[in-house]
């Protein structure tokens, strides 16, 4: 519809809206809705024509009009509501009907009346009382699918949700995934809290942070990266199983599978591994998928199988690559071949990780656990007893996206101190990435953390995949979007 007819309709709803005020009838909130469209079907298609004239069951419904019909004397219309729609039929005899014919789609109504079916078999509320409840100054728009306009439909997902049903049910499965995360744990004895969203130390994840300034304080905080380090301290208070299902900020960009803000749930228990953590993990995906084998934009992923477990150096070569993948000569060699930029500064164990990324990770097509993370990367991780330059952690990878991370957790507080150091000097060297040297963590450290081991699991990510979503934008509600109009 082009702006022009557009700002044409608004306008004479405005007037209509107008004479509404004059009459002292906009905007009215003394309408109880009784029934819901999709329990009157349930309870009622079934029933044949017939038996529904002997028992006219009565029908308070109330919704927004996405269909209208006026025929002179006898009018229909389409209710929809939260759970469906219902059909109503208007007949000239009842007061209001002359007005009814003058509102518009998208008007909200209430309508009082008893339930037949058509001659078509059509369940349908016969209408006693008709009332507008609420004047829609802005038309639906007439075509509201395709990728044409994606945009307008995560920007305005109050028009998608009204006119695409099947976006409604990406929410709903959402809600049911981070429903059956928490009845999991909580079954295992884990205890949820909530932790700071504003930090005056951004950590627990390698990540640019958002900051902003609380003025009463007058100092500078930072919207979360992770719970991770808020979580531990938990731990080395006593509570030995912990979790919390919590929104993070990170100042990168965007793209199908990142967004500023998103879900996590992270988890940690004490005198466990990191062998025990994915164990976990994949009992977690698997009672969220609820299914033992799924389709994700066209590929078949086997849910209900174990999980396969890979070291990066094996992933890599299974790609071809069969050279020294410790030695940092080597590496850079194989990262300039693939043009992947990388900096003198990075070690071996930064190198290996891009070409992990840069070659093996698009194969992880099924559930894959990649392990042997070098601890050059893994900075909150404990590092292997058998070789201390690798760290005991795992990421969970399907359909080649990070879905989960999780380790043994560093509870030396001198190695911890240590690494915050070499991450600080990182950060002096300009990778803004890098993390903040946290001493009140290290202190927490020093009073002792009994052997934990905890991960994270993106909740977005997952739900993608398991409602078959080509983007994380698809799962969140209100995704960030650039200002309109550039």
């Amino acid at each position: 519809m082009e702006e022009q007819d557009t700002n044409k309709l608004v306008e004479e709803r405005r007037e209509k809206l107008k004479a509404l005020r004059a009459a002292g009838t906009a905007f009215p909130n003394d309408f109880r809705r009784k029934h819901l469209a999709g329990e009157l079907h349930s309870r009622f298609d079934a029933l044949v024509k017939e038996e529904l004239e002997k028992q006219k069951p009565e029908a308070v419904v109330a919704g927004r009009m996405m269909l209208k019909r006026v025929m002179g004397k006898a009018s229909f219309a389409t209710l929809q509501d939260g759970t469906g729609r219902i059909q109503i039929y208007v007949v000239n005899e009842i007061e209001n009907y002359e007005a009814f014919k003058h509102w518009d789609l998208g008007d909200i109504l209430g309508v009082e009346g008893h339930l037949f079916k058509t001659m078509k078999g059509e369940l349908t509320v016969h209408a006693a009382k008709i009332r507008l409840l609420a004047k829609a100054l802005r038309p639906l728009p007439e075509k509201f699918h395709g990728l044409t306009d994606q945009e307008m439909r995560y920007r305005q997902r109050y028009v998608d949700l009204v006119v695409n049903p099947d976006v409604k049910s990406i929410f709903l499965k959402r809600s049911q995934v981070i429903q059956v995360l928490r009845e999991v744990l909580r079954a295992e004895g884990y205890l949820e809290v909530e932790t700071p969203m504003m930090q005056p130390i951004p950590g627990g994840a390698v990540a640019r942070p958002f900051k902003t300034h609380h003025n009463a304080l007058d100092m500078d905080l930072y919207l979360r990266i992770a719970p991770e380090l808020y979580l531990k301290r938990l731990v080395v208070g006593g509570i030995e199983r912990v979790f919390e299902i919590n929104r993070n900020f990170r100042n990168e960009g965007i793209s199908t599978r990142h967004n500023p803000e998103f879900t996590m749930l992270e988890w940690y228990c004490a005198y466990e591994d990191w062998n025990t953590m994915m164990d976990l993990t994949e009992r977690l995906v698997r009672a969220a998928a609820g299914t033992s084998s799924l389709v994700y934009q066209g590929k078949t992923i086997e849910i209900g199988e174990p999980f396969a477990r890979l070291s990066i150096p094996e992933a890599i070569r299974r790609q071809g690559i069969t050279g020294d993948l410790r030695d940092r000569a080597f590496l850079s060699k194989e990262l300039t071949r693939l043009n992947v930029e990388h900096g003198g500064d990075h070690g071996w164990g930064s190198l290996q990780l891009m070409l992990f990324e840069a070659v093996a990770e698009k194969h992880m097509i099924q559930p894959t656990f990649i392990t042997d993370f070098p601890a050059e990367v893994s900075p909150l991780a404990r590092r292997r007893d058998s070789d201390p330059d690798l760290a005991d952690r795992f990421e969970l990878f399907i359909d080649a996206k990070e879905i989960a991370n999780g380790f043994s957790e560093l509870n030396d507080p001198e190695d911890q101190a240590e690494r915050f150091r070499e991450q600080a000097r990182k950060k002096e060297a300009g990778d803004q990435e890098a993390m903040y040297y946290d001493a009140d963590y290290v202190r927490a450290l020093e009073h002792g953390m009994p052997p934990t081991a905890g991960a994270g699991l993106g909740v977005d990510r997952l739900v993608m995949l398991l409602t078959d979503s080509p983007s994380i934008r698809d799962v969140i509600l209100f995704p960030h979007m650039r200002p309109e109009g550039g």
